[in-house]
């Protein structure tokens, strides 16, 4: 079941020493072929803002009874209609508020998209399309959220890390990696 309408008001959001915590998905899908083989390139899906002046990665308020993963989920669903799998947090970032002069903290996370909804709460607010990052980064509004998904594509474009590197023959030893 899927929540009809979005949650509104700052009343019950966190705050970081005076600081409203932004927690935000960059929702992506692996791009398949006509003949259904699934390639290493991956697509973003932006969304419009609300008066739909800028494009950006759907975000918004964490609220106190949420985790942030919750949080990321919902502010995904809510702006973007799209449901999937949170992964490990791109990052932190502190920025200015464009409507309020005020510093926020940002929080975000790739979601790999699962499914694609047909009605979600803010779709007669927002418009939302899928486009290759290079397109996507061009076309974001805000600083940090195109520094998010630059970690982003560091992070798929990276090759999974290795459990054991080949030494000499037969020889092998555990090979650290921290990602």
């Amino acid at each position: 079941m899927v929540c009809v309408v979005s949650r509104t008001g700052r009343q019950f959001q966190r705050y970081n020493k005076g600081r409203r915590q932004v927690v935000g998905c960059i929702p992506y899908r692996l791009k398949t072929s006509s003949d259904g083989i699934v390639s290493d390139e991956f697509e973003v899906l932006v969304i419009s803002s609300q008066k739909g002046h800028a494009l950006m990665f759907p975000k918004g308020g964490w609220e106190l009874d949420e985790s942030i993963e919750e949080a990321a989920l919902r502010e995904s669903l809510e702006e973007a209609g799209v449901i999937g799998d949170v992964e490990r947090q791109l990052g932190k970032w502190d920025f200015l508020s464009k409507s309020r002069g005020t510093f926020y903290e940002g929080l975000m996370f790739p979601m790999l998209v699962k499914e694609e909804l047909e009605l979600w709460p803010e779709q007669h607010l927002r418009q939302r399309m899928w486009m290759k990052v290079d397109e996507a980064r061009e076309a974001c509004r805000d600083w940090w959220m195109k520094e998010a998904l630059d970690v982003l594509v560091h992070r798929l474009s990276s090759p999974p890390p290795s459990v054991m590197k080949p030494m000499e023959e037969d020889k092998t030893v555990p090979l650290i990696s921290i990602c």
